[in-house]
């Protein structure tokens, strides 16, 4: 037993050393990929427009993406640029793929940049390109010892959950002299996870210590009276209103974001914990539920579906949220089209609120001017709902049919006739 103890903990330790030399070795003063590059409009457009291309895909079907060397160096630098400034260069030579990372690190003793060089190929005609070639600043390592590392960063870290969600569908990946050509095969288990992480994942610019819109929903929810229901709309309005104080057509679009996820924070996920202890009182300030049209998940709904619209992309959101009433029908409460309603209608509001900056502006001036949650939400409490598998096929066959479409645009039309979404 202490050998195995001993033989646990030397390994542990040499894990350790080999992460410190990697990180050692690749921090410097001189980045390897100039980092020069400004991503005009058109180059974020057609980025997005590449990281959203597997969303159209639906569940249980089996597509594919091709992406050129053009296409792989825009989507890289578009997804680096989100967290620090970095930059990637992406080369395809003898059916691998070389890619050179430069990323800017924050004020430290060993240096500006860290720097990292690495090969994928696919080894033994393997479906999945593997590691080939590990650099990291001049230091070449072992590729089986680099991608060990590395995997062991990814499986002990908030990166975890992130990486499954990407890699998890991909079946192959075929890299050719011009061009990789990515199989893909998405299942409603991984829609499930990716509604969960992204609609509870929003990345916040503002730290939880001096978030303004935190303390301002705090004050919402202390002033509310707990004989009454708390509709979405008290939230929403204070919080929209403080964002067009604050913000600047450049700043604006990353202040609604923040509104979106420090209530779907409140509403979705973990209630008065999402609040900070300095701000919030829990001996006086107790939980209270959201409401839309006197019902708690159609705020649940609305909500998250904004937020991962916010995060991610509408049509993911929307695609979701039909594979979750096709599950519902099968598995759970039924299939709902006043669950739907409020799924699309969020989505519709979060494209509104990150669309442009003109977008952004002119809904936190709307917001900061409702009266009622019904204007931002139309009142879908007369749709169909609670319809098992057996039910829903009986009414409307599948989601193909005429019947099924005609419904889908009836809930869009009442959605668009909001005068906040024209």
């Amino acid at each position: 037993m202490k050998t195995l103890l001993r033989l646990i903990l030397y390994g542990l330790a040499a894990l350790l050393l080999a992460s410190a030399v990697l990180v050692f070795c690749a921090v410097g003063d001189t980045p390897d990929v100039a980092l020069k590059w400004i991503m005009k409009p058109a180059d974020i457009v057609r980025a997005k427009k590449i990281l959203h291309e597997g969303s159209k895909t639906k569940p249980d079907a089996i597509a594919t993406l091709e992406l050129s060397h053009a296409d792989l160096n825009l989507a890289a630098n578009y997804l680096l640029n989100r967290y620090s400034k970095s930059a990637v260069h992406i080369s395809i030579k003898e059916n691998k793929l070389k890619f050179i990372v430069t990323a800017t690190l924050p004020e430290n003793r060993l240096g500006k940049y860290i720097n990292i060089t690495f090969r994928l190929g696919n080894e033994d005609n393997a479906a999945l390109p593997s590691l080939t070639k590990f650099k990291a600043g001049k230091l070449l390592l072992p590729s089986k010892l680099a991608a060990f590392i590395i995997n062991q960063v990814i499986e002990h870290s908030s990166l975890k959950d992130y990486f499954i969600l990407a890699t998890h569908p991909i079946q192959a990946i075929n890299i050719s002299d011009d061009k990789i050509t990515i199989t893909y095969h998405p299942n409603r288990e991984a829609l499930v996870k990716a509604r969960n992480l992204l609609a509870h994942g929003g990345e916040s610019t503002i730290s939880n210590a001096v978030n303004p819109y935190q303390q301002t929903l705090a004050d919402v929810i202390k002033r509310h009276d707990p004989k009454w229901r708390l509709s979405l709309a008290e939230l929403l309005k204070p919080l929209f209103a403080l964002a067009y104080q604050r913000s600047t057509p450049e700043t604006a679009i990353e202040e609604n974001k923040q509104v979106i996820f420090t209530i779907n924070d409140y509403v979705n996920k973990e209630g008065m914990l999402a609040l900070p202890g300095h701000i919030l009182d829990t001996t006086t300030v107790r939980r209270t539920s959201t409401f839309l049209y006197k019902r708690i998940d159609l705020a649940q709904h609305f909500i998250a579906t904004a937020a991962i619209t916010a995060s991610a992309n509408g049509q993911l959101a929307q695609m979701m949220g039909e594979e979750k009433e096709l599950s519902d029908a099968k598995t759970g409460s039924g299939f709902s089209f006043i669950d739907l309603a409020a799924d699309k209608a969020g989505t519709r509001f979060g494209e509104t609120a990150t669309q442009s900056p003109e977008s952004a502006r002119q809904l936190q001036k709307s917001m900061s001017e409702i009266t009622h949650y019904r204007d931002f939400m139309p009142d879908p409490t007369d749709l169909p709902e609670h319809m098992s598998e057996a039910e829903f096929k009986k009414r409307y066959s599948s989601i193909n049919s005429g019947i099924y479409k005609r419904t889908i645009k009836d809930i869009d039309t009442r959605i668009a006739k909001l005068p906040i979404y024209n």
